[in-house]
């Protein structure tokens, strides 16, 4: 038998009643299931939890590195550097780029112009030097150097009659030219080379990458791929793995990324993984492709930067797991997250002091996380700089 609803003022009260006992059992239903969803939470697997970010690393000039040069010596525009297998540490400077006012004679017997290539042990102590001697005709204007895993020597040459990527050994002998002196036919040639600017050898294909090239007029926009012992030519690409083509974009950075390379691709730089890792300075980018040209991602660096561009050239930490981009443009070296490709840091500011930046064109890691950082322009240097205790992201 149903039990009749009240009426009048007692009406009010029983409806007042249910209504509070309803809205009570709702907020229990919710409390219910906000205790389950925390109890969930804390259950939950391990492997899903949020990993701890990789601690961004910090640095300090080194103001004693390297020693004195021998010999009276003094450096020019220091263009390129890199380390080798046993963490010696390889420059190549542009002697030709000395003036009176930097000393040398007739003026002063202040000093000489230190041979092209120079190499150094860990402690900074010149172990030998080399280039523009008579047994090579060595071109007119230095750019890029690298060691590949045989120990060879690669030399990149920028001038306007020069357009070759030179291999020597480590003493300096001539073993081969890649591209034709005084000539370049353009992007879509594979004979010739613009303005290379950067080789680096995939030790595993045999294969030398060379970043081609700089500069207006000579710069081919391009990857191009060689044998490292013959030099036969292998492949190129373009930006995002396009076929290369006819004069490059104009940059724009409040306007999409542009489709080619613009200007000058200063650098190319292979990781461990296997992916390379190329500078499309013009554009303020690094683009990240497969060994074939697939495009895999690409990261903008100060993005705002217009004429010479941001990114100069990189290197990778021992562990892989940050990107150190040179910036010649904004004098500072970026830290980027190579996993996620976000920029997390940066050091330093234009100045001549130790531990200040001038143009800082080139950049190599040795096997400890010491940084080294070569500088063009007036800055005529080389510094090293220490890992330090590194922060948390």
């Amino acid at each position: 038998m149903n039990r009749a609803s009240p009426t009048g003022p007692a009406s009010i009260l029983y409806n007042n009643a249910n209504m509070t006992f309803r809205f009570s059992s709702v907020v229990k239903t919710l409390l219910v299931a906000v205790v389950v969803l925390c109890v969930a939470l804390a259950l939950r697997d391990t492997s899903v939890e949020a990993q701890p970010q990789p601690a961004i690393p910090q640095y300090k000039v080194d103001p004693f590195w390297p020693q004195p040069l021998p010999g009276n010596w003094i450096l020019a525009e220091v263009s390129g550097v890199a380390v080798d297998s046993r963490d010696h540490v390889w420059i190549v400077h542009r002697p030709k780029t000395l003036t009176e006012k930097d000393g040398p004679p007739p003026t002063s017997v202040c000093c000489v112009a230190a041979p092209p290539v120079v190499e150094f042990d860990p402690a900074g102590k010149v172990v030998q030097a080399w280039g523009g001697s008579a047994d090579y005709q060595w071109p007119a204007r230095e750019h890029g150097i690298s060691v590949d895993p045989q120990g060879n020597v690669w030399v990149t040459f920028t001038g306007q009659m020069d357009h070759i990527v030179t291999k020597f050994t480590r003493s300096g002998k001539f073993l081969l030219d890649i591209g034709r002196r005084g000539q370049t036919r353009g992007i879509n040639d594979t004979a010739t080379l613009g303005s290379p600017t950067q080789a680096t050898v995939d030790g595993t294909a045999n294969e030398v990458y060379v970043a081609d090239g700089e500069g207006s007029g000579n710069a081919n926009r391009r990857v191009i791929v060689f044998d490292a012992t013959t030099g036969a030519y292998k492949r190129r690409w373009n930006a995002y793995g396009t076929p290369t083509s006819g004069p490059g974009p104009k940059y724009d950075p409040d306007a999409s990324p542009p489709t080619e390379f613009v200007g000058s691709v200063h650098c190319v730089r292979i990781s461990r993984d296997g992916l390379v890792y190329v500078c499309d300075r013009g554009a303020d980018r690094i683009q990240v492709f497969r060994k074939d040209g697939t495009f895999v991602s690409e990261v903008a660096i100060a993005r705002n930067t217009v004429q010479t561009g941001s990114t100069w050239d990189l290197d990778f930490t021992p562990d892989q797991k940050f990107i150190l981009v040179a910036d010649g443009a904004n004098q500072k070296i970026w830290i980027v997250q190579r996993d996620s490709l976000d920029v997390v840091g940066s050091f330093g500011r234009a100045g001549h002091a130790a531990g200040q930046l001038l143009w800082p064109n080139g950049i190599a890691v040795d096997s400890k996380g010491n940084i080294f950082v070569c500088e063009v322009t007036g800055g005529n240097r080389v510094q090293k700089f220490l890992p330090v205790r590194a922060q948390r992201k």
